[in-house]
Parts: structure tokens; sequence; C-alpha cells
């Protein structure tokens, strides 16, 4: 019989852009029982982009409970309601990619949405404040960590399943509190992402200033070594099931020589390319000091400035990569990917993955050629595994 769930997702923003955070609800549609929460402090964000990350954590999360349920999700966005019910478009970049993930977390027929009023969805949006209070303090929300209760009343009656469902199951009691990575129950295989730099380009010894917004250079001679060298080491580890990698040539020329190497094919996707340095591009950090010297200060000192000339700010990749690393997670769920980029965004996912602020940036030495890994868990959790690994280029 087809169990069917309730998802009720929120997503908040302490001032529309900034600190945000989404919580969400899976429920047993027949017995009104909470199964699963889900909460997370995403950085500065919009309200609708965190609303739309609630949502995609709720259906990851009913998802992991069975794939095959049909699913009801309730929320206090009219916007996420009426767009991923197809009735309105998605116009705004940072929300287009999220609803995509979103619908295909689920066969389109077995999910259907309902607009709830505010006081109706307090669950989720505690937890959404939750996440934001513990992202304020520097820390991660731990599921079942709250102090509140779970609700402020009695569960919701439950509902009817879903045309075609079948009367629904009940389902397992609510889950533990997340684990720390390696010291919880079994999760399971986590997803695997082995995170390449590309080789070096002529820019690379140098130390300029080599970002999207640049002249895009080739690999050099030297880096074509590097990337076949770990092309080696790769194969005879044998555990690389895809390969995904940065638009940008450097990565591409990197992952081909990976990808022939392993006979598979490279995936690419936007959301990996280096910082726009902007007017930066091509030069040293010297000349740049040397030259706009207030604005290099700025930059240090906040993650939200941008380098001159209208490039991108630290914020602004931080959340693009965040969209690529959760558009990859529910494409290759439970396997290993290799994926193929540059230095800001290998050292985002590494900084996402443990929690660290952004100045940790600056703090992390990420070679030419060199391997890091990340293992993220069916509970949220991430583990680093490995980082700037260079022994298969000595």
């Amino acid at each position: 019989m087809r169990r069917t769930f309730v998802v009720e997702a929120d997503g908040g923003s302490r001032g529309n852009p900034g600190p945000a955070g989404y919580g969400a609800v899976v429920r047993d549609a027949a017995t009104g029982e909470t199964l699963r929460e889900a909460a997370e402090f995403i950085g500065r964000a919009t309200n609708n982009v965190a609303e739309y990350r609630g949502l995609l954590a709720g259906l990851r999360a009913a998802r992991e409970l069975d794939p095959d349920a049909a699913v009801l999700v309730r929320m206090d966005s009219k916007l996420v309601v009426e767009q991923m019910s197809g009735r309105w478009k998605i116009k705004h970049p940072d929300m287009r990619p999220l609803a995509l993930e979103a619908a295909s977390v689920f066969p389109p027929d077995a999910v259907t949405y309902e607009w709830i009023p505010r006081e109706k969805n307090k669950h989720a949006d505690r937890l959404a404040n939750e996440a934001m209070d513990a992202g304020g303090r520097g820390e991660q929300w731990q599921e079942g960590a709250s102090t509140a209760e779970p609700d402020a009343g009695p569960a919701p009656a439950p509902v009817a399943a879903a045309p075609g469902a079948g009367p629904a199951a009940t389902g397992p009691g609510p889950t533990a509190p997340a684990a720390r990575a390696g010291w919880g129950p079994d999760l399971g295989t986590p997803t695997t992402f082995v995170l390449l730099r590309h080789g070096e380009t002529p820019l690379t010894p140098e130390k300029r200033f080599s970002g999207s917004g640049g002249s895009d250079p080739d690999l050099s001679p030297a880096g074509r070594r590097q990337a076949a060298a770990v092309a080696e080491a790769l194969a005879l580890r044998g555990t690389v099931q895809a390969v995904v990698a940065s638009p940008l040539r450097r990565c591409q020329e990197t992952a081909a020589a990976v990808a022939g190497r392993l006979g598979l094919q490279v995936r690419t996707d936007e959301g990996l390319r280096e910082t726009d340095f902007g007017a930066w591009e091509g030069l040293t950090f010297a000349e740049v000091r040397e030259r706009y010297p207030e604005d290099l200060d700025a930059w240090l000192a906040s993650p939200a400035v941008r380098p001159t000339g209208g490039g991108e700010s630290f914020e602004e990749v931080a959340r693009r990569v965040a969209v690529a690393r959760d558009r990859l997670l529910a494409r290759y769920t439970g396997r290993t990917v290799l994926v193929v980029t540059h230095v800001t965004p290998v050292k985002t996912l590494v900084r996402l993955a443990l929690g660290a602020p952004p100045e940790s940036l600056f703090r992390m030495e990420l070679s030419a050629a060199s391997l890091s890994a990340v293992a993220y868990y069916a509970d949220g959790n991430a583990s680093l595994r490995l980082l700037n690994d260079t022994a298969h280029l000595r």
C-alpha cells in the first residue's frame, strides 16, 4: 500500500536578504505523527530562497522515508505553492534551480501543494527560527535539541490519502537526534564528493587572480601532466562513479583527462565556476594591494564585499556553490562523484561541511591538482575526509 506524507516547510530571512534559515516537518498523513524534522542556517539569503530550501529539505526527508510515497506539501508561502503548482512563472535566477530540484525529488504526480495560513505552520516556522538562532551563535541546529514542545497544540488531524495512493501505512516513530558523522547509527552509504582543483595554468605559478571573469586560460604543460597523474591515481582507486566539472577550460581539460581514463562522461555545472574577481583578474595580490588598497582591505574584512569592478563577493559565491551542491546531492545520492572545480568552490564546500566561518577561506592551502573529499550523510551531516592531498603528484 502506498504511504502518504504531509510535508510542512517554512523559511525566513532576518533582513531579506539577511541571515536566513529553514525548517521542515514530515508527518504521517494517517495519524498526524511527526516522522522527521529538518532545519538549517543557510547564511545570507532572501525569504523566498529560504522557503524553497525548506521545501527541498522536507521533500528529501520524505523521500528518505519512502521514495514511493504520495506527498501533500503545506506551506504559508503563496509564491512557492503557486510556482510549484505551475500556476505562476519562476523568474528569479536564485529560485529557478531550487524549484527544479524540488520538482525532481518525487515524480510530479506524487506531490500536491496546498497553501495554509502562517498560524497553521508553526512547527516549521519554529524550526526555521531555531536554525537562524543557532546560526547567530555560530552553531548548527541539531534535531531534538530544542527545548520547546514539538507542536503548539494537538497534532494536526490526519488527512486523506492522495488519489490512487490507497490507505497510508503507519510509519516509524520520530527519528533520533542527528548524530555526528561517525558516532551515530549506520546511515547507509553517504554521497561523497571527491573535490579536484584543476591543474596548473600559466597564471598559477605566478599566483595571479584567475576567476570566471578573466581570460579563461588553458592548462599549461605542467597542468596537463598533473591531470594525467591524478587520472591514473583515481583509476587505481576505482571508486569514482561520475564526473562533474566547472565550465571553465582549465577544469574541462582536467576533467576530460580523468573521465577518459575512467571511461566516464563529463557533466558540466555552471555553479562550480570560480569567483569573478572583477578588475583584479590577472593581477597578483601585490598588484591589487598597490592599485586598490582600500577595496582589498574591505574585501578581506567582509565576505559581503565584491572585488573592484563588479566581481562576486564570497557570500554570493557561497550561495551559488550551495545550490550546486544540493543539485548534485539530489542527482547522485549514495554515489562517489569527482567534482572538478577551483580554489574558492572547493574551500567553500569544505567550509560549509565544517560549519566554519567565512574567514576560514583564507586559512586553507589548496594546491593545483590537489584532492579533497567530503561525505554527505542521510541525516544532513557532512564529514571532511581529505584536504589538499598531492601525493599522486610526487
